[in-house]
């Protein structure tokens, strides 16, 4: 089964790198999450790609997808859904948001306000939403991709820690190197690429990867490892605050993902040390430079010695 999966992972990765050019890693990141059951904020500057891949992973996945342009005046009840009057009937009928999908793509989420912002929260962590008294569950599988433009730009509402928690990763995309660029520049139109695009895999084939991740065995030493880096983040000056127990079961449950996708069913340091800086570079906050999360997460991996 394991070879399996990689294989089925490889052939899904070297599709959509054929629309987005040169990020391999950040589209195997974003799948780890999606195996883990978690989800994923991407965070960059407009037009590197971050919705574009959202829309193609959508695709070759084979999920049901909305996009949710999230703005100013965006109210919770765009997203969950509304009760309307229903003259045939003669009763209230509700009609489901576009939070009732298999992925969800919540564009510019920093753009809306706290209070609607917050409407994510439920539907994320527990898979299902509450509206008008009654509770409703989403698809499954349930994944949310969020963008969200650097916090310095104009009309950015910064989400709150608890929100940001709710992700499970934090990716950047980042400018493309010359070469890529270059490709892209005389390249095809990618929407044209992903409307050709079909579908690699089944709901079945995904449900069945993400109850593999429990046959992924990680050993004692690998725990101490792990431990290791939890304590280290609450102990050392360095931090505001150090890593909660659900930032670890997130460490954990990637790199179990993240060594699935490459063919092995058990977890070494370095599939830890792969997926860390997504996993705990918006859970970190330094008292100096809060904004240097890269520096922070690679003095937490130089510092903190492998058993």
């Amino acid at each position: 089964m394991i070879p399996d999966i990689k294989a089925t992972i490889d052939h899904l990765v070297t599709q959509v790198s054929q629309v987005i050019l040169g990020k391999e890693i950040p589209i195997r990141l974003a799948l780890t999450a999606l195996i883990a059951r978690g989800h994923v904020l991407i965070e960059d500057v407009p037009g590197v790609g971050k919705t574009t891949l959202a829309h193609v992973l959508a695709r070759v996945l084979g999920l049901s997808f909305q996009r949710i342009q999230f703005t100013s005046d965006l109210l919770p009840a765009d997203i969950i859904g509304v009760s309307v009057y229903d003259k045939e009937v003669g009763q209230f009928k509700f009609h489901l948001g576009p939070i009732f999908a298999q992925m969800v793509l919540a564009d510019e989420i920093n753009r809306a306000t706290p209070k609607t912002q917050s409407a994510l929260l439920e539907a994320m962590e527990e898979h299902q939403v509450t509206a008008e008294g009654e509770t409703r569950p989403l698809p499954t599988p349930f994944f949310v991709l969020a963008t969200q433009n650097p916090l310095y730009q104009i009309g950015t509402f910064p989400l709150p820690e608890s929100q940001l928690d709710r992700f499970m990763m934090r990716l950047e995309l980042g400018y493309p190197n010359h070469q890529t660029e270059r490709a892209l520049l005389k390249g095809r139109d990618r929407r044209e690429m992903i409307a050709e695009m079909e579908a690699l895999m089944t709901v079945p084939d995904i449900l069945a990867i993400q109850q593999a991740i429990s046959q992924v065995h990680i050993a004692e030493a690998l725990i101490d490892y792990l431990q290791a880096i939890l304590e280290f983040t609450r102990q050392s000056p360095r931090y505001q605050m150090g890593l909660s127990p659900r930032a670890g079961l997130a460490i954990l449950h990637c790199a179990q993902a993240w060594a699935l996708i490459h063919g092995r069913d058990y977890v070494v340091p370095e599939d830890v040390q792969m997926i860390l800086p997504g996993v705990v570079g918006h859970r970190l906050v330094a008292i100096t430079k809060p904004g240097n999360t890269h520096t922070l997460v690679k003095q937490l991996i130089e510092e903190v010695a492998i058993p």
